[in-house]
């Protein structure tokens, strides 16, 4: 579409400089330079604090690893009782309970904002014919039926946000313990402290999801795109009208080729940065947190010692959620 829209800016003012004679098409360079100078910078500063959101979006997801790591020995060796059947028990309700948290989470970040592309744009839409989100074919409460209680589920789905509220069920949970005895106020601590840590990385997770690029950056690094788009061709036509006594009439004609490349460079560059804005929004280049929450659900499974893991998720089509 990017080249298509070129081919029509170029095509139509180099046919009409050519064949009706509308010389007064043919613009001087400097004001194309000049509007392609600050094209540039804006285009520039948008990719740079998109991909910014990307990566920090990235590391947010790896220190929840990190941390879920930590919470798994730290349940499996802090948390010590006589009844080891019991003792294996509690750790399974509170990793399990993780799980949970890990599901509600994905589930929050992959809901659709007003202002997120995924489905509106054409060059995103098309892509979804390849991969499939799994936040949007799946439900919420099928999930979390196989991590938490009945009561717990019940709490938990009558709540707006459920993440918050799963590691609410967590540190009530250690309250209990640590008033029975079950465990010491140093370890109560130390625990308490990784579901602190979670609350920080969910934080930081809803901050991206809900605060969008500033649509002002946005809008007006679109603006500067299409009118340098619309103005190439009539620079073009200036620059190689002067040309004409040395190799004829036909040289203008090389404006199309020259208008289609540049334009496209800067059209491609808009594209990219909107497309990288929202890193949870469901997009084919998104953070992969549903392969993320899976690898921690196995490392996690391994830790309390089960034998039956489930699968990673492989890529669909080179694409990974």
């Amino acid at each position: 579409m990017k080249i298509y829209k070129m081919l029509i800016l170029s095509v139509i003012p180099t046919a009409l400089f050519y064949f009706m004679d509308w010389k007064w098409l043919a613009i001087p360079w400097v004001p194309v330079a000049l509007l392609g100078t600050a094209a540039a910078f804006i285009s520039g500063f948008k990719n740079t604090q998109t991909y910014n959101r990307s990566w920090e979006a990235r590391q947010i997801y790896g220190a929840i690893i990190n941390n879920s790591r930590s919470l798994g020995i730290l349940v499996r060796d802090f948390i010590r009782m006589d009844d080891k059947v019991q003792e294996q028990a509690v750790h399974q309700q509170i990793i399990y309970r993780h799980f949970a948290w890990l599901t509600a989470l994905r589930f929050q970040l992959r809901e659709t904002k007003s202002w997120e592309h995924v489905k509106t744009k054409g060059y995103n839409k098309e892509f979804l014919r390849y991969y499939e989100v799994p936040e949007w074919k799946g439900k919420l409460d099928e999930e979390l039926i196989n991590f938490l209680s009945d009561d717990e589920l019940k709490y938990v789905l009558s709540t707006k946000n459920r993440a918050t509220q799963i590691i609410a069920l967590q540190s009530a949970q250690l309250r209990e313990l640590n008033e029975a005895g079950q465990i010491s106020a140093y370890n109560y601590t130390a625990l308490e402290n990784q579901f602190k840590e979670l609350y920080d990385q969910q934080g930081k997770c809803e901050r991206i999801k809900n605060f969008p690029y500033p649509r002002q950056f946005s809008s007006i690094n679109l603006y500067f795109t299409n009118a340098l788009c619309f103005l190439l061709p009539l620079g073009f036509l200036g620059e190689f009208s002067k040309m004409i006594e040395k190799f004829g009439d036909h040289i203008v004609w090389l404006t199309v080729p020259f208008s289609i490349l540049l334009g496209w460079v800067f059209l491609v560059l808009e594209q990219i940065g909107e497309s990288t804005e929202n890193p949870f929004e469901g997009n084919a280049n998104d953070i992969p947190i549903t392969q993320i929450s899976r690898n921690i659900e196995i490392d996690l499974r391994e830790i309390l010692g089960e034998k039956e893991l489930p699968p990673a998720i492989q890529s669909v089509n080179n694409i990974v959620m």
